[in-house]
């Protein structure tokens, strides 16, 4: 079977957008659940920290085992553990069965998705790659704009229930997807690392100053954007009184300004380095993080002030995280798939504690929030120029032909 440029690119983005769903989806629902569960929302929001330590294990072990085993048997069994415990979590009535499950929902979410780039790179180089992934991101972007809008709908159908059914039955349908259409794209004269060479290799990268430096930056802003994803359901619908039908369109705007960001970025590489879109992204966090603190504090924080703010925050991911990547993995090209999985798995864990921290405080204010931000976005500007301070400082930004 031929897997062409439009193909794998479609293949690939439907699943990787697993994981938007199953984060995003969820969030209108969040009163719902917590009163299904008998917990506070504050408590029930750390579901999202569960998936996404779930999700970072998931994705460091799914790598390897696939450059071992192939793409397809990962993934597929991904999927089915995806699909399982999604149906068992629309019996839950606890929040230790809700914790535990969406944990094992997340582990096989994990393997799924750390695949897409794997077999992507197994298939085009050069242009045609970049040509797949750029098509790739443009159809990831409807995910999780689309994802909080979804789970709104289900919820006002039924109840937070149908929207794990709607997960195992879009994991369900990947599962015949990839299982009738992906080809295994993994060559088997490939070679393959031994568990130790693995660990050889993770170690590497830890240990790479000026990467680190990359790492460090965009956990911290993944870390600043799953306080807010965490905090949102609760600061927005209870807090501010936004009802669960506006949520999504609330929610969306961030993503928009995201994606414009991503637009911004391609223009600006044209006179500028990578690193200095960086800096710039890392710069404007911190000053937004800064102005929420004073907002809180002096009592002027309302939903027409603190959105435009968050939607700046958030849009900033566009300058950091692929700038991010692209400079990490100039250092890695002999081993990037193992460089990548662990990017992913370090920032989805970084993303989980600050979900955990937002949630163990059960005040009825932005401060849990809007302090995690604030340390988070010091944290990655400190790392972006301490360990990586010199990098792409004089180098001229390539032009592209």
């Amino acid at each position: 079977m031929i897997l062409d440029a439009r193909r794998a690119a479609l293949l690939v983005a439907a699943n990787t957008a697993l994981a938007p769903f199953a984060i995003d989806a969820y969030l209108p629902a969040m009163p719902a659940l917590a009163e299904a569960v008998g917990e506070s929302i504050h408590h029930t929001e750390l579901s999202i920290s569960l998936f996404l330590l779930g999700f970072a294990l998931g994705q460091l072990t799914g790598g390897p085992t696939s450059d071992r085993f192939g793409r397809r048997p990962v993934l597929l069994t991904g999927l089915v553990v995806f699909l399982l415990a999604s149906l068992m979590i629309t019996q839950v009535d606890s929040l230790i069965e809700l914790l535990a499950l969406r944990f094992v929902q997340a582990l096989g979410g994990g393997a799924c998705v750390v695949n897409s780039a794997a077999i992507v790179r197994d298939c085009f180089s050069g242009r045609e790659a970049a040509k797949v992934m750029s098509t790739m991101a443009m159809i990831m972007m409807l995910a999780p704009l689309a994802a909080p809008a979804v789970g709104s709908g289900l919820l006002y159908l039924a109840d937070w229930w149908l929207i794990f059914v709607f997960l195992a039955a879009y994991a369900a349908f990947l599962l015949w997807l990839m299982g009738t259409r992906l080809p295994e794209t993994r060559s088997p004269d490939a070679p393959s690392a031994s568990p130790r060479q693995v660990l050889r290799n993770y170690a590497s990268v830890l240990r790479h100053r000026e990467a680190m430096g990359y790492v460090l930056s965009v956990a911290a802003t993944f870390a600043g954007m799953f306080a807010f994803i965490t905090a949102s359901p609760f600061l927005y619908m209870t807090h501010y009184g936004l009802s669960p039908a506006i949520y999504p369109v609330v929610f969306g705007a961030n993503v928009v300004v995201m994606a414009g960001s991503n637009r911004l970025n391609i223009r600006l590489l044209r006179r500028r380095t990578p690193q200095q879109n960086m800096r710039l992204g890392m710069g404007v966090q911190l000053v937004v993080a800064l102005s929420l603190i004073l907002l809180v504090a002096t009592g002027l924080d309302s939903l027409f002030n603190v959105v435009p703010l968050i939607m700046v925050f958030m849009g900033m991911v566009g300058l950091i995280t692929p700038n991010a990547i692209s400079s990490m993995l100039e250092h890695f090209s002999h081993m990037s798939a193992t460089a990548t999985a662990l990017l992913g798995s370090i920032q989805f864990t970084c993303g989980a504690l600050a979900g955990v921290i937002v949630s163990a405080f059960e005040i009825d204010s932005a401060w849990p929030m809007v302090l995690t931000m604030l340390c988070v976005s010091l944290g990655g500007n400190l790392a972006l120029r301490v360990l990586a301070g010199h990098a792409g400082r004089s180098t001229p930004a390539r032009q592209e032909g």
